[in-house]
């Protein structure tokens, strides 16, 4: 339901002010940084952290939308265990409690007693938030809430969120690391089925007021249901391609480098070589490197690049179903890497997307969850379909996800 895509795009600007409020303050952003337990680490990083940023941001999420929508709360699912250890080696639960003076003694538990920064968070946990967006605001759509589930990852790419670099340059609009590399991830699918029906991406750290240093953010969002597919980008689409029907009707000015490799691609840093290669080979000079599986499927989503590929197993269902979801209601999606590679296209077989309802068979911890084959985000079935063509040509020999 519409009244649902609502009440999470708000909870998401109340993450976003979450996130931008414990980087305001360096020292007791030292204090937040926990490392993960073994059971919880995604083994693509050395240290992986856990911050208590992340986990009150899923927790608020989390509370927000069980009081709203009663029931709700028990699917939705994260990346972060709300348990956590002080100096003092107690181990504490951490909820969203009723009142503002409870989650601030809540939260001196876990500071160590730090009265002034748990009193800072308890204020931006408890600040109401508006949130309205004419296109959605327009349509009302009945989902039954019981078939719903959700995945949060509460702060993607925590490590240029503890990192914190603000002056880093874009290359072509695009990120390589950063804060603006940060999001927060929220998709909804269906619990029978385990197809993406909503998502929300908030960028929390998109352009910074150099005399105040504050960052403002950007929020987007797609719901893709029966007949139904309405995304925040619509508008910007319909002017978008109102432009490139008008210079087509001009001259074409694109480049023969553009022409001989009609394809751009985001990859992550530890890109397997034999994926580089043949991306070289497809894309030429249009491949980009960013941090953050949900960053650089946002790059997607905005039309910065036509393709993200990742070979490996290290991104997980709360990475992606958001913007699956989104990808969805654009006309594109998120499929299995290994499995398209498999796939013989001339037997006219579906393409393999992602799911989000079943573990992975045998997995233990987090890898239960884990987009095992790698993945391929795109905008364009067509577009999808010329790409891999290429891409398999290309691969000598098919070696990806062994």
């Amino acid at each position: 339901m519409s009244a649902i895509l609502r009440e999470l795009l708000r909870v998401s600007e109340k993450a976003a002010n979450i996130a931008r409020a414990c980087r305001q303050q360096e020292a007791l952003f030292q204090l937040l940084i926990e490392e993960k337990k073994e059971g919880e680490k995604n083994k693509k990083f050395a240290v992986d952290f856990k911050t208590l940023a992340d986990v009150l941001v899923q927790e608020v999420i989390k509370q927000n939308m069980e009081n709203k929508f009663p029931g709700l709360g028990k699917n939705i699912l994260g990346e972060e265990s709300n348990e956590f250890t002080n100096d003092l080696g107690e181990k504490i639960i951490l909820r969203l409690c009723p009142t503002e003076e409870e989650t601030v003694e809540l939260l001196s538990k876990v500071l160590n007693g730090n009265k002034l920064a748990s009193e800072a968070l308890a204020k931006v946990v408890h600040q109401d938030v508006t949130f309205t967006d004419p296109t959605l605001d327009s349509i009302e759509i009945s989902i039954p809430q019981d078939i719903l589930g959700i995945w949060v990852d509460p702060i993607d790419s925590t490590y240029q969120y503890i990192k914190g670099s603000a002056d880093i340059k874009s290359n072509q609009g695009i990120f390589p690391s950063g804060l603006q590399c940060v999001t927060i991830l929220i998709g909804v699918y269906d619990l029978q089925t385990g197809v993406p029906l909503m998502g929300v991406i908030n960028q929390p750290f998109v352009s910074q007021d150099l005399n105040t240093l504050r960052w403002k953010g950007q929020c987007y969002w797609g719901l893709s249901y029966m007949d139904t597919n309405i995304h925040s980008l619509q508008r910007l689409d319909s002017t978008r391609k109102n432009s490139e029907a008008r210079s087509q009707m001009t001259e074409n000015t694109s480049s023969e480098a553009e022409r001989s490799h009609p394809f751009s691609a985001v990859i992550s840093t530890s890109e397997k070589d034999t994926i580089k290669a043949a991306l070289s080979r497809v894309c030429g000079e249009r491949i980009f490197r960013a941090a953050g599986a949900g960053y650089k499927s946002l790059c997607v989503v905005q039309g910065l690049v036509d393709i993200y590929i990742f070979s490996e197993d290290t991104t997980f269902k709360w990475d992606s179903c958001a913007a699956h979801a989104i990808l969805r209601a654009m006309g594109g999606g998120m499929v299995d890497l290994r499995e398209c590679l498999q796939r013989n296209s001339e037997m006219g077989l579906d393409l393999p997307q992602l799911v989000y309802h079943v573990e992975n068979e045998g997995a233990a911890g987090v890898d239960r969850w884990a987009n095992k084959g790698g993945l391929i985000a795109y905008r364009s079935r067509k577009q999808l379909e010329t790409f891999l063509s290429l891409l398999i040509q290309n691969l000598a020999p098919v070696d990806t996800c062994t």
